[in-house]
Order: C-alpha cells, then sequence, then structure tokens
C-alpha cells in the first residue's frame, strides 16, 4: 500500500538490441512521487529528462519507446520497466548514456535479480492504483486488446502464428513478483530468420544474437543450441512485454488486460484507450476494495499470422 524505491545503486552494461551499441544503465532509489524517470545523457553532454509513462510513449511494432523517437529517447524499456512494475518499484531514476537500453540476454532475469539483491524500499507516501471499472478494447489488423474490471493485476495474453515453432500458445495469471520471477522473468526476445535481411537493412537487430534471441529458422526449427527455456516461452515473453508496457501507466493498474495477437503497439494503443475515457477507471489508494466480479470468457479467434513485426 506505500509506495517503495530500490535500496541502493544498480549499474549495467551491454549493447541494445536493436542498434547494436554499447550502453551503461543505471538504476538509482529515488524520493516518493518521482515515478520512473529516465535520465539521458546525449553525446554533447545535455542530460534529457523522460519520465516512463503513457504520455510520452512512441507507437512502435518492435519495441517500447519513450520520448521523441526524431530526437531524445530510450528505446526496448520493455523488460527493464516489467521488471520494476513486477518488483512492485514505483520511483526510480534511470541514468542512461545511450537510446536504448542493453538487451542482456534477452529478457528480465538479470534485472529481476538485481533488484532483489539491492532490496526494495518502503517510503512514508500511499501507493495509487488505477481500478478498471468498464471493459475497454482496441482493435486491428485482426489483433484485438482489452482491459476489464478484476480484483487484482491479471495478464491473460493469446498468441497465434502459422510457424510450427509457435503455433497458439496462452498465458492467463494474476501479477506477482514470484509469479513473475518463475514463469516469465527468463522467457526470451524472439525473431524469424526471415526477417533478419530486412530489418537489418532497416538499422534493427544489429545486436541480437543467439545468446540474447530465441530465432527460428525458415524450416520452423528454434536454432538455439540450448532450446527453449519453456515449452511455451514466445508466449511468456509476449506476456512479459505487455506488463513492461503496462507500466506506463505510471501507477498500478487494478484490472484485467487482455489480447488477442497483440505486441507493442497494441499494448500502447490498449492503455491509452483506457487513459482517455475518464468513467472507464479511477484512481484509488486502497487495493483491496472489491468490484463486481467478471466472467473471463476466451477470446474467439480463427488461427492466423500474428499481427505485425515481432520483437527482436
Amino acid at each position: 500500500m506505500f509506495q517503495q524505491t530500490i535500496g541502493s545503486r544498480i549499474d549495467f552494461d551491454g549493447v541494445g538490441v536493436h542498434r547494436g551499441l554499447p550502453v551503461r544503465l543505471s538504476l538509482l532509489p529515488a524520493e516518493i512521487n518521482t515515478g520512473i524517470v529516465f535520465h539521458l545523457s546525449d553525446a554533447s553532454g545535455v542530460l534529457h529528462e523522460i519520465p516512463a509513462v503513457s504520455a510520452n510513449a512512441a507507437l512502435m511494432d518492435l519495441s517500447t519507446v519513450v520520448g521523441d523517437p526524431r530526437g531524445a529517447h530510450v528505446a526496448t524499456i520493455e523488460h527493464l520497466m516489467s521488471a520494476l512494475y513486477a518488483m512492485g518499484v514505483d520511483n526510480v531514476v534511470i541514468q542512461i548514456d545511450a537510446n536504448e537500453t542493453p538487451i542482456m540476454d534477452g529478457c528480465a532475469a538479470l534485472y529481476i535479480a538485481s533488484i532483489e539483491e539491492a532490496g526494495v524500499v518502503s517510503q512514508p507516501a500511499k501507493r495509487r492504483y488505477l481500478r478498471v471499472l468498464k471493459p475497454v478494447s482496441v482493435e486491428m489488423n485482426g489483433a484485438r486488446a482489452e482491459y476489464r474490471p478484476h480484483n487484482g493485476t491479471r495478464f491473460e495474453i493469446e498468441i497465434d502464428f502459422a510457424n510450427a515453432a509457435i503455433g497458439r500458445q496462452v498465458y492467463h495469471a494474476d501479477l506477482t513478483a514470484e509469479r513473475f520471477a518463475r514463469d516469465l522473468a527468463k522467457a526470451r526476445t524472439f525473431g524469424f530468420m526471415a526477417d533478419v535481411e530486412r530489418l537489418w537493412a532497416a538499422g534493427y537487430a544489429l545486436g541480437s544474437s543467439l545468446e540474447n534471441s530465441v530465432v527460428i529458422a525458415d524450416d520452423g526449427r528454434v536454432i538455439n543450441p540450448d532450446g527453449l527455456r519453456f515449452a511455451d516461452e514466445f508466449v511468456r515473453h509476449k506476456t512479459l512485454d505487455a506488463v513492461g508496457d503496462q507500466a506506463l501507466a505510471g501507477v498500478r493498474v487494478l484490472g484485467c488486460y487482455r489480447s488477442y495477437r497483440g505486441g507493442h503497439k497494441m499494448n500502447a494503443l490498449a492503455l491509452q484507450a483506457l487513459l482517455a475515457d475518464r468513467r472507464a477507471y479511477e484512481i484509488v489508494e486502497m487495493p483491496s476494495r472489491r468490484v463486481d466480479p467478471v466472467r473471463h470468457a476466451p477470446l474467439v479467434a480463427v488461427a492466423a499470422p500474428a499481427y505485425g513485426p515481432q520483437t527482436l
């Protein structure tokens, strides 16, 4: 019920998955009501403060970006944001010296382990929650996403690929720090060999490798020597991304987020639609007050290629 920050500074070094450039990132404890804020130092030494909130998010397919994509921005923030959100960190300053976070091994596991080691500290201010009051949905190109009332923070994610290595996969669960660390944090980003040359030509996936991505060959095989970490690692990673994208609400969300064939753009559109409808939510400080139960009927869809380019 109270706001939280991290117990000490945490440093990370690596490369960005898309630009392939070295990056140093540091998490610093922050005062109450700071929120999650990126402090980006550009090449000229100018410091840009970019709050990680929906109003600052660009609508992108390949990753989650805050700031101006043509100017000061930070890309591929979804794995870090998912770890902070799952661990209940409300206030932190993120110092970064490049326009993209380090990809590490393509998931959120190292972020989780480092936050656990530093500790999470309670602060003397009540946490705010956004409680979903009525359904809000968006649809585009056969993809669908919606928020519905729910007693807790729940994710119901479904993917459906024609590729035999993936097919149809579903992950449904209420979010807790323990469940995120166990079920989702180790699920890696993924992509297709058939898309590699197109992405390289566009200046993306330059830092991608078998060490940080699950790669699917043209014949449908997973080519990583060690295979998958979970039989349904693909939908688990999509859920990890959805957790990170929901963190851009700026407050904890009490509701169920459901998506079918979604991705970063659909996640962003759904959150924007929710925040734009003032009748669809309320801001509260007590997460335990009950609302009318909602029956979660399954989404009905036919098998089809997934919407949009996939995260790498």
